[in-house]
């Protein structure tokens, strides 16, 4: 007897169907098809057990299960369940006439149990979408996508919770979500605590530096911060997360898919607005950064910061290839991973702040404590590219916090209050860019730049003798005309004037060109 189950495969962060037919005749033995990895593999003996320690049998007769379509690799623990359930209905043990209207995903447990799966938000999308009668998965996987509103999800423990399912028995008992009409399940609400986020503030004086984070987080734009150790760069940086605003539903929803393909949806603590912040070490490898693997292509850190902060500490020590990895995404905001029988994309549009001290020894600008001869000093701000640096919208020199301000420290703006101005000036970008499919100033292309950011005579004329004299290359030219609409949006000018031109030529200073000669 032949019987089809559905289940999914992910993609980069979108689901696509398999199915999975089971097919019992006279024979012997036990035969997977259709280009799995060990995982699947495996799955069989996880199968046979489960269902042997919950009562049902194995039949005596050649069982074969095939993955289609067959020249797609399939990977992972989650098609144990439908394995399971084809098994059961293709032996005649269970009358499941639904088990083809529905997709389920699922790892089992040896006693029967259903362990959380990856992926699951982008299956409970592709269930919605297909018109399936629900989505079966782990509890806690659908409880995850059931936050998103996307279609009947059901949330199961054991096998035999998803054998009632599909024999229509009290289904409304292990619903999770349909359509705003029955939710059964408490789900958590908000992100990680705020208290563990640094407030702007707490910082003492560095008040040039929040100026230009302000600016950064208005226009969604790259920050360089230099200075010697001490100083508030790491804090400055964290304290900067807590100035965006909330994600849009859109932003939530595709950050959190990247989170479940990546089985890190736990570390979001469900649904959340907030905006992720990752801070890999410098010694990361560049798979780790961009992503990789083999048949099973994972999001890196940069994906994993899409639509927040990608914090970069010690920017100058990490490895030159793989901070050279980093100027097609930050310059496209996604990246392709492309290996010999696949290529995946993920999204990548982040707000890189990158850290590092101005010399070997790192005191540098801190009295007389630099070691360092200029050759050296010039040498090391050197490790950076002037690609990479044309990428960086803002540089922020950050001199040691005075002792009279460490220790007389008088009050002053808090991230809330900066967070309102951010907001405001977000706000005007969402109206402007509403049909142009971007959400910041720092996505804008060249089409935009042109009808956004149109200069005055006198304006023109500065910037071009800016650039004469300071050489500065076109995608530079390009970035301090982003700046400058931030700075004039955040003011609520519709015009640029010469004053924001000014500010946020001001902000490349790694651009001139006697900047080595410290």
């Amino acid at each position: 007897m032949l019987t089809t189950v559905f289940g999914a495969k992910c993609i980069g962060i979108e689901a696509v169907p398999v199915t999975v037919e089971v097919d019992i005749t006279n024979g012997i033995g036990i035969h997977l098809v259709g280009l799995a990895d060990a995982a699947v593999k495996e799955s069989l003996l996880r199968t046979v057990t489960a269902l042997q320690s919950i009562g049902y049998r194995i039949p005596g007769k050649k069982i074969v299960i095939n993955l289609a379509p067959a020249d797609m690799h399939k990977n992972g623990s989650g098609y144990d369940l439908p394995i399971a359930v084809g098994i059961i209905a293709a032996s005649g043990q269970e009358e499941l006439d639904a088990a083809d209207r529905f997709l389920m995903m699922g790892e089992l447990g040896l006693d029967g149990t259903i362990r959380a799966v990856s992926g699951a938000l982008p299956t409970a999308e592709l269930s919605a979408r297909k018109g399936f009668s629900g989505c079966i998965l782990p509890k806690e996987s659908a409880i995850e996508a059931a936050e998103y509103h996307l279609g009947r999800i059901y949330g199961v423990d054991s096998l035999e919770d998803v054998i009632h399912i599909l024999k229509g028995e009290d289904r409304d008992r292990w619903l999770t979500y349909a359509s705003g009409e029955y939710s059964c399940h408490t789900v958590s609400e908000g992100g990680p605590g705020v208290a563990d986020i640094m407030d702007f503030a707490d910082i003492a004086g560095q008040e040039n530096a929040k100026r230009g984070l302000e600016i950064a987080a208005a226009g969604g734009h790259n920050v360089l911060l230099i200075g010697p150790p001490g100083s508030g760069k790491s804090s400055l940086a964290k304290a900067a997360s807590r100035i965006l605003p909330p994600m849009t539903p859109e932003e939530a929803l595709q950050t959190s898919k990247i989170y479940s393909v990546a089985g890190k949806s736990s570390l979001r603590n469900g649904k959340t607005w907030d905006r992720p912040f990752r801070s890999p070490h410098y010694s990361a490898s560049v798979s780790a950064l961009i992503g990789g693997g083999s048949d099973n292509i994972m999001p890196g850190e940069i994906s994993l910061a899409h639509n927040g902060v990608l914090f970069l500490d010690e920017f100058c020590e990490i490895p030159k290839k793989t901070v050279e990895a980093l100027r097609g995404p930050v310059e496209d905001r996604k990246v392709i991973i492309s290996r010999l029988r696949s290529k995946i994309e993920y999204p990548a549009n982040f707000m890189m702040i990158a850290a590092t001290n101005p010399c070997p020894c790192g005191y540098y600008g801190d009295g007389d404590k630099c070691t360092c001869t200029p050759a050296r000093r010039s040498a090391y701000l050197s490790r950076l590219s002037g690609p990479i640096m044309d990428r960086i919208d803002i540089h922020i020199w950050i001199n040691p916090v005075k002792a009279s301000s460490l220790v007389r420290r008088s009050r002053s703006e808090s991230s809330r209050e900066i967070a309102e101005r951010v907001m405001k000036a977000r706000s005007i970008q969402h109206e402007r860019f509403m049909e142009d499919g971007i959400f910041t100033n720092s996505a804008m292309g060249n089409k935009q730049i042109e009808k956004y950011c149109r200069l005055s005579p006198v304006c023109r004329d500065f910037l071009e003798k800016t650039i004469d004299r300071t050489g500065l290359s076109a995608r530079a030219c390009t970035r301090i005309l982003k700046l400058a609409r931030t700075i004039a949006d955040m003011e609520g000018v519709h015009e640029i004037g010469l004053a924001h031109l000014s500010e946020a030529i001001g902000y490349r200073f790694l651009d001139k060109p006697d900047i080595m000669l410290l």
